[in-house]
């Protein structure tokens, strides 16, 4: 969950090192350094805090044409200038950068660095430590590193740099993402090509377990016993402009504002010449060769599948069982007989996803990712994928992807259905373009999101949402919306759960905002609010067109009943994003968390 970029060419690194960790810092934002290398040795500046203090920190006399820099996430030692990297071993010569979880780091560290005085409390030191001292048995600086990577267990992708070799950037990669970038007269490292498309569009993967010797003509792809690979680069198809905020002050506000025509593209690209659903055959033959659906995510791609799971079974009638990553990679349940496992996720890099991944491609059964990032790792091991087309989303609440995932899942859904022969009563592609218009019009309403958000969260501590039916899976997210970027403790129930004890947390001018676009249970959903307000509650109805009342605080335009998600979470992001504004929160970048979860 950090973030590494590294240059080696002939022109000064500095800048390259800085906007690339600009790039990456919705990955990590507590700390950032940069290692610079020319005939002077090493320079090394690092901080605890943002890339503009780093760039304060920076000399700009400093001139070098090769260097590595890293935007942390904390996961062993808190934040702070001794634990930010890049870390250097005892003698200065080796500086690495690393992202991941060295597992074994103890075990490292006793059996090999008893004699060593480390500086950090981080796992990532004992890498380059370790480093050195297997140099003075090999006395080879890339034999030191391929033997020391082979110590590893974990997660990791490592950039290294040696002080007595000017023309050397050493790579390794496990489970954490790790690209090379191709120059003409310059090559580079980065954990996202994101970071590096002002320089280049043109990368070489990485797999598991392999090292990469880059150099400023090359890069070469070992085998950890140092057998070279041949493989082909790769063309980044990612427009430079989708991440830049523009006019906008937040990357939030303008992903909220991204979704209709993300919907509208997801509509193109998985329509043919006749308006039938375009979807891959074999994505369409493993559904209809499965007896139950396992969707496997977390967070907010959690309450995506949530939602998915009601289009997959309401509409193909296919049954579908929603778990979390982190719980059903340490407790499976027991399986059918014909699994097929989907995979949500933003990033395609979520580690506790590929956990389970892993998993269960040993036990054979097969596999279909949803990301919006095509070659990522989710992506590139999973038998299918379906890419989200949202282009990238670089705030860390996810917004457009959310609402991306939730339109593949219903495309998915229908074209499973009519493979099936199952006559739907409505147009799937017409409803979805009704709910990019619908979108269109709520984020034209943020004056009076921004009004409702201020009147309910400006001064509270804590707010719950309510829901029922396919409400319920949206308070979950808008709850999770609000906690993430404005640190109200905020969480989401069903309507119905809310008196069988939490109840007791209602007090005076408590806000509950209650969602209510489902018919079925509109009368019971308002039963609920009557509930909480005579507790003292200070409620807030947002419900849908023919179904609302005049005392309902917003009322959203008419859509099909079936897809109201993707409309009705509109409004709770905003709210959000309101909310932390008035709060004075970093929207962006809410403290301790970070854009793409690459640890377990």
């Amino acid at each position: 969950m950090c973030g590494i970029v590294g240059y080696i060419g002939y022109n000064d690194t500095k800048e390259v090192l800085l906007n690339g960790l600009e790039k990456l810092e919705y990955r990590g934002y507590d700390s950032a350094g940069i290692a610079t290398l020319n005939k002077d040795g090493i320079n090394l500046f690092k901080v605890k805090g943002r890339i503009a203090a780093l760039r304060e920190r920076v000399d700009n006399n400093v001139q070098a044409t090769m260097g590595i820099g890293h935007t942390r996430w904390a996961t062993h030692g808190a934040p702070s200038e001794d634990n930010a990297h890049p870390h250097q071993s005892a003698s200065g010569r080796f500086t690495i950068v690393h992202n991941g979880v060295i597992e074994n780091f103890y075990e490292l560290r006793d059996a090999y660095l008893n004699d060593v005085s480390l500086k950090s409390e981080t796992d990532t030191e004992i890498i380059v430590q370790l480093i050195e001292v297997l140099h003075q048995k090999y006395n080879d600086t890339a034999e030191a590193f391929r033997q020391t990577v082979a110590l590893l267990k974990g997660s990791y992708a490592i950039g290294l740099i040696d002080a007595e070799d000017q023309d050397t950037i050493f790579v390794a990669k496990n489970k954490s993402p790790l690209l090379v970038g191709l120059g003409e007269d310059f090559n580079l490292v980065a954990s996202d090509a994101m970071a590096t498309l002002k320089e280049t569009d043109r990368y070489l993967e990485i797999h598991d377990k392999e090292i990469v010797i880059v150099n400023r003509d090359y890069a070469e792809i070992q085998k950890l016993d140092g057998v070279a690979i041949e493989r082909e680069p790769y063309i980044a198809e990612i427009d430079a402009t989708d991440i830049e905020k523009g006019t906008y002050p937040h990357f939030m506000l303008k992903e909220i504002d991204e979704q209709p025509p993300v919907i509208r593209k997801i509509i193109q690209e998985y329509q043919d010449d006749h308006d039938n659903i375009k979807l891959d055959p074999e994505v369409r033959k493993a559904m209809l060769d499965s007896d139950r659906v396992y969707i496997i995510a977390a967070g907010t791609s959690y309450h995506a599948g949530l939602v998915g799971k009601q289009f997959i079974e309401k509409l193909a009638n296919v049954p579908v069982e929603v778990h979390i990553a982190s719980e059903f990679s340490y407790n499976m349940p027991l399986l059918s007989e014909k699994p097929l496992f989907v995979f949500i996720s933003q990033s395609g890099e979520t580690a506790d996803s590929r956990s389970v991944l892993v998993r269960i491609k040993e036990l054979g059964h097969p596999s279909l990712t949803i990301t919006n990032v095509p070659g990522s790792t989710l992506s590139r091991e999973a038998n299918y994928t379906l890419h989200l087309h949202a282009g990238p989303e670089i705030a860390v609440a996810s917004t457009k992807a959310y609402t991306a995932q939730i339109a593949v899942l219903v495309i998915l859904a229908v074209d499973t259905a009519q493979a099936k022969g199952i006559n739907l009563e409505f147009d799937p592609l017409q409803e979805l373009g009704i709910v990019a218009s619908v979108m269109e019009s709520l984020t034209d309403q943020k004056e009076t999101f921004e009004k409702i958000a201020a009147d309910f969260f400006t001064e509270t501590r804590n707010a719950f949402y309510i829901g029922r039916g396919m409400d319920y899976f949206v308070v979950q997210e808008a709850s999770l919306k609000l906690k993430e970027i404005s640190y109200i403790q905020a969480e989401g129930f069903a309507g119905g759960e809310l008196k069988h004890g939490t109840i007791a947390l209602i007090e005076e001018g408590t806000p509950v905002i209650a969602l209510s676009t489902q018919k079925n249970v509109n009368y019971s959903i308002r039963g609920n609010v009557q509930e909480v307000e005579a507790r003292g509650a200070k409620t807030c109805i947002i419900s849908i067109e023919g179904l609302e009342q005049d005392t309902d605080t917003f009322v959203i335009p008419h859509v099909h009943e079936l897809l109201t998600p993707l409309a009705s979470v509109v409004p709770m992001q905003l709210l959000a994003y309101y909310a932390a504004l008035h709060r004075d929160c970093d929207v962006d970048k809410p403290r301790n968390l970070a854009k793409s979860v690459t640890v377990e």
